[in-house]
């Protein structure tokens, strides 16, 4: 529906995004054109390095975000302005709230972040301006509950409030916008809830400590029961891993989560 768009949101957004940072307050740790260290490892080089991040190349930035961001959220079968408004929340913040975000503002479970068939023929029924507001409103909303809102928020505020204008534009358009580079000032900061690496560190710790500060006796012990031993590091295993994963899931349901009052955006009357 609005593939023309792309360009223009993709110029957009790297002009938000910059170059390389890695703000001390910045969850995302060692970013690059708005690429995270955590997105290069699960997209680009599973072991890659803040050197790796720097020296990545804008084209690198560009094949990630057409498939992982734009093509993942469908945003060219979105409504002009509505995809870049998806588009630059899900950079921004992730696609799993962002997608989550479009199903909770036409009024669909949020279960999965999926932009699905469903989700489109919804979206389809709603008035592009309404669902563009209250999508960059919901975003805004998000930001000023993040407690990294105080060092990011002025840059966070102006990035929504253009997003927003320019999103607008497109509804209104309905063709290509101007081939502009946007005048806009780099904006650091991931819109996310921090990871607690803190807990996720005494987790760690908690596994593997007690084998290190043991004395002899308990190697001993090792020695001489082989079996039990293995059997004892298999459930250390797990019972980390799990606590883990638990802790994960936790953290993403906390960065996915509604905001209170969020915006439904009723559907078009049909004549």
């Amino acid at each position: 529906m609005a593939a023309w768009t792309y360009d223009e949101a993709l110029r957009r957004l790297l002009a938000h995004e910059g170059g390389y940072t890695n703000h001390p307050s910045d969850p995302g740790g060692p970013t690059n054109f708005g690429i995270t260290i955590a997105d290069y490892r699960k997209y680009v080089k599973p072991n890659a390095t803040a050197a790796d991040v720097r020296a990545m190349t804008v084209d690198d930035a560009k094949t990630i975000y057409r498939k992982r961001y734009w093509d993942a959220q469908r945003c060219d079968d979105l409504p002009a302005g509505v995809d870049y408004s998806v588009f630059d929340y899900g950079v921004n913040s992730g696609i799993g709230r962002s997608g989550k975000v479009l199903r909770r503002v036409i009024g669909l479970p949020d279960t999965t972040h999926v932009v699905t068939d469903e989700v489109l023929r919804a979206v389809a029924k709603r008035d592009p301006k309404a669902l563009v507001s209250a999508i960059n409103d919901e975003r805004l909303a998000f930001l000023k509950l993040l407690k990294t809102w105080p060092v990011f928020g002025k840059g966070w505020r102006a990035r929504v409030a253009a997003v927003k204008s320019v999103s607008l534009r497109m509804v209104a358009q309905q063709a290509p916008a101007p081939s502009v580079v946007p005048d806009a000032a780099p904006v650091p900061g991931k819109g996310v809830v921090p990871a607690p690496t803190a807990a996720k560190k005494v987790i760690m710790g908690t596994g593997t400590a007690a084998p290190v500060a043991a004395g002899g006796g308990f190697w001993d012990w090792i020695a001489a029961h082989p079996f039990q031993t293995a059997a004892l590091g298999c459930g250390v295993v797990l019972v980390v891993g799990g606590s883990v994963y638990a802790l994960n899931r936790w953290h993403q349901r906390r960065q996915e989560a509604a905001i209170p009052e969020a915006p439904v955006i009723p559907a078009l009357a049909t004549p």
